[in-house]
């Protein structure tokens, strides 16, 4: 008997080996868990197994299991940062944070996603606005975005008009204007010619018209010169 006992802890770890466990890709994959079903800074894996990275999940909102790629709520962190940055990603999940461009697009490329950008402005009042469709293609494409299917949750649509638009940068200009518009608006985004929201803006107080649209703004919602209390910026898998 004691001779059985001693040959089952031996193969434990190798039986247990052809087993491995099912490391999550994003928070919808966490909120299987019915211990991680809370909202939270929690460890994804969105490219291999040996590739982890955190993030905050939104359990929450519109049914959760959202995976925010961009949050603003105090201005400590600054979003005024070149393209190898905006690629890999900035500061704390647990508060202001950008996850990264190249997360972003491993987070997309073989899901159908959806978008959803809450955000609550210096009096308490709170707006969101959803897409049914969301990715961004690689980095030689400069991830290009593809955002479509708004669905008004009081905010307005202010991110149709970046729809095929790619990622500009202050030091890598794809806008479509004669400019820079991630110079001129002190960001980085998909912007057009040049923007209708601009979220990696400056963090400024509310209204503010000192210089026009650098704050982190939703036009639809309150205008280019009110700068929002908080912003994020979330995707999830289609079910």
């Amino acid at each position: 008997m004691k001779l059985v006992s001693v040959v089952v802890l031996l193969l434990a770890p190798m039986l247990t080996s052809c087993y491995p466990p099912v490391l999550p890709k994003d928070c919808s994959d966490i909120n299987n868990n019915p211990d991680t079903q809370t909202s939270g800074v929690y460890t994804i894996y969105p490219i291999r197994s040996t590739y982890a990275i955190q993030v905050y999940c939104d359990m929450n909102s519109e049914g959760g299991r959202w995976t925010v790629f961009q949050t603003r709520m105090d201005g400590t962190v600054n979003f005024y940062r070149g393209w190898d940055q905006y690629k890999t990603g900035f500061g704390n999940p647990a508060g202001e944070y950008w996850l990264g461009l190249e997360n972003i697009y491993q987070l997309t490329r073989n899901r159908k996603s959806e978008l959803l950008v809450q955000m609550e402005d210096f009096e308490g009042n709170k707006a969101f606005a959803r897409y049914s469709s969301f990715f961004i293609d690689a980095e030689c494409d400069g991830y290009k975005l593809t955002v479509s299917g708004f669905f008004n949750g009081g905010a307005g649509d202010s991110m149709s008009y970046f729809n095929g638009m790619k990622f500009s940068t202050f030091d890598r200009d794809q806008d479509s204007s004669g400019g820079n518009c991630a110079r001129s608006f002190l960001g980085a985004f998909w912007y057009n010619n040049c923007q209708t929201t601009n979220p990696n803006g400056v963090y400024l107080w509310g209204a503010d018209s000192t210089i026009p649209n650098p704050g982190v703004d939703w036009s639809s919602w309150k205008g280019y010169n009110y700068s929002l209390k908080i912003i994020s910026m979330m995707i999830r898998p289609l079910v």
